[in-house]
């Protein structure tokens, strides 16, 4: 119910009518995963850390302090281990939206933070996972801009995102009969570090 009342207030903002302002932004991000799985007592499953290329959209309410973000991503692969050995890779698109507050005040920093939703949409498996499903969950960010002071329109910025996301693993029939389980959720809420350019029109 939580989860569906966020999209449905980011989906409510995002289609409200203000004249506002977009801004592009081009970043490179590190995804850890957080979580891990027990499978079986004495079989601990976990996605491992990646990289990824990382833009978003923006757009600014008028002069408001708040935004809506659309973080896009090319195809992440997750490679998923098992005790520390390797046993499926796992790609998926990341979409990620959030609203957020920004803290304006007299320097070129601005801090923003933001809450939302986020999606796993499984892209393709190899290994032992047969089968992936779409996985949706709350998202949160904190970070901040920076525009140089011979900037017009160009700046940077950093920001850490945390997603809550449990996909479910359908396994192979060989690995699902010899640990008994067929199914279960892939524990990955990653927390995901970002920096990278941006460009306000």
């Amino acid at each position: 119910m939580l989860k569906q009342a966020a999209i449905i207030t980011l989906l409510g903002m995002s289609s409200a009518t203000f004249a506002g302002g977009w801004q592009v932004k081009v970043g490179a991000s590190a995804i850890a995963p957080t979580a891990d799985t027990t499978l079986v007592p004495g079989a601990i499953v976990e996605a491992d850390d990646e990289l990824a290329f990382t833009p978003s959209v923006e757009y600014f309410f008028g002069n408001t302090p708040f935004s809506a973000e659309l973080l896009l991503a090319a195809p992440v692969g997750h490679d998923v281990l098992l005790n520390g050995d390797k046993v499926a890779k796992i790609k998926q698109l990341p979409p990620t939206l959030t609203a957020k507050y920004h803290f304006k005040n007299s320097t070129r920093f601005t801090p923003y933070i933001g809450v939302g939703g986020t999606a796993f949409i499984a892209w393709d498996e190899e290994g032992v996972a047969k089968d992936v499903k779409e996985d949706f969950g709350l998202a949160a960010q904190i970070g901040f801009n920076f525009q140089p002071a011979d900037a017009k329109n160009w700046g940077v910025f950093a920001d850490v995102r945390y997603a809550d996301l449990s996909p479910e693993v359908t396994l192979d029939a060989a690995t699902a009969a010899a640990v008994g389980k067929e199914k279960f959720d892939l524990d990955i809420d990653p927390i995901v570090y970002t920096i990278g350019y941006s460009y306000k029109f």
